[in-house]
């Protein structure tokens, strides 16, 4: 089986929760990097999800330090969609 991960950063201007996770994060630039893999048996190539993931601030008293949060893709686009209605 064939995997890939891409990586990339999404930015949110305001703070925000995530489901499991009891606090809030800030606002900042914060890296998702999804997991796929290919499906086979197509004359083309094609990739499903597997995972994502956000690399977030640790929480506090070690917020020096990064946590890599499992994350459903509907919840980020939800987060994203909440940060860009915001006032």
């Amino acid at each position: 089986m064939t995997t890939r991960s891409r990586r990339e950063t999404v930015t949110f201007k305001h703070p925000f929760q995530l489901k499991g996770l009891g606090r809030l994060i800030p606002a900042g630039s914060y890296d998702v990097i999804t997991d796929e893999e290919m499906i086979e048996g197509l004359s083309f190539p094609s990739y499903r999800r597997t995972a994502t993931m956000i690399i977030v601030p640790g929480a506090p008293p070690h917020a020096s330090s990064m946590e890599m949060i499992s994350i459903g893709s509907l919840e980020l686009a939800d987060a994203q969609r909440i940060d860009a209605s915001a006032p």
